[in-house]
């Protein structure tokens, strides 16, 4: 015991050495929401990110859109792969600016867990059919906080948990490593999604204007580099983690540019007209019938609204699995005769 708990005081003494005045420390975390008897081996940003790991909202990431609805192909960007990406962007900024790695890697493996199935159409479909509204940074959080472990979440720390809910770009993270993996998720959509999208014959990369390529890169591999380049150049030494404006412009219209041709396209909305139907059906079903809902669902509703409940087991589907239960439900089933000797 005596062993484990030096080699964590090792890493306050690495930290202490090494780390940026601006960067957050682990020794000086804000906390859990409840107390707990603290790991001797690791620190409380280490413990959190192997918590998000073996969670079970992240193992349904392999199965959840990113962009396109269910691809068949072995090399399309799920939501689990995004996330592994956002999280080694995330690393490589914060190594690069003398950051904390593992608190931001944490946030980032947790950031997308409260995800709908079919990606961000199913996150506006949810936010149309609730009346408390849905967005999937919240109900991220309300994962980690409430519903893993079966209605106890993971109880992570404070500065974890503020990284998650503030992830996106009108959020304000509380630490530089919050807003590390913020920038972190920008990159990594904008370039992945272009790829796929190539991949697929949605668009070649002829396609994209010259300034942006110009600026950026023609490849995801200059993109990445430059916008942590730029980040680490405007951003070493400081109170903060930024952009250069002209990079920031470029993605900017990159970002415009895949909502235009790839985002927002015809046969895109027709998907999203599908999946609308698909989930209004279920959310219909299970508020006038929650005892359908698993039993860790069903006792959620003493506790919270039955609208958020029902969001929150909806949200928890795999595209895959939001298809079969629909079949489920909807689809009727054959009948099994006897044989009658004919």
């Amino acid at each position: 015991m005596e062993k484990m708990q030096s080699l964590k005081q090792k890493t306050y003494a690495i930290e202490q050495a090494f780390l940026s005045p601006y960067a957050t420390q682990s020794k000086n975390t804000r906390g859990r929401q409840r107390e707990e008897a603290p790991c001797a081996m690791r620190t409380d940003f280490q413990r959190d990110r192997d918590r998000l790991i073996y969670c079970k909202a992240f193992r349904r990431l392999k199965n959840k859109t990113q962009v396109f609805f269910s691809p068949e192909g072995d090399h399309y960007i799920t939501r689990l792969t995004h996330t592994l990406d956002v999280a080694q962007i995330a690393r490589s900024i914060a190594r690069a600016l003398s950051l904390n790695e593992d608190l931001a890697e944490a946030i980032a493996l947790g950031h997308d867990l409260g995800h709908t199935p079919f990606g961000h159409s199913g996150e506006r479909i949810l936010n149309k059919l609730s009346p408390t509204g849905f967005e999937h940074n919240v109900q991220s959080l309300r994962v980690v906080d409430v519903l893993e472990k079966d209605g106890l979440g993971l109880n992570l720390t404070f500065e974890v948990r503020d990284g998650i809910l503030n992830h996106k770009k009108s959020g304000k993270p509380a630490t530089l490593e919050g807003k590390c993996v913020s920038l972190a998720d920008r990159i990594a959509y904008i370039n992945h999604d272009l790829n796929d999208a190539v991949r697929a014959g949605i668009l070649s990369m002829d396609d994209v204007p010259e300034d942006i390529i110009g600026v950026l890169g023609k490849t995801s591999k200059e993109r990445i580099n430059t916008a942590i380049t730029s980040i680490y150049k405007n951003s070493y030494g400081v109170n903060d983690v930024k952009m250069d404006l002209s990079i920031e412009k470029a993605s900017e219209k990159l970002r415009s540019f895949m909502f235009e041709r790839v985002y927002l396209t015809d046969s895109a909305k027709g998907e999203e007209e599908k999946a609308e139907r698909m989930l209004s059906a279920m959310y219909s079903h299970f508020m006038s019938r929650p005892e359908d809902l698993p039993q860790t669902y069903i006792s959620l509703i003493e506790k919270y609204p039955r609208e958020q409940v029902v969001c929150d087991y909806i949200s928890s589907m795999t595209d895959r699995y939001a298809v079969y239960m629909f079949n489920n439900i909807f689809v009727p089933k054959g009948w099994s005769f006897i044989d009658e000797g004919r």
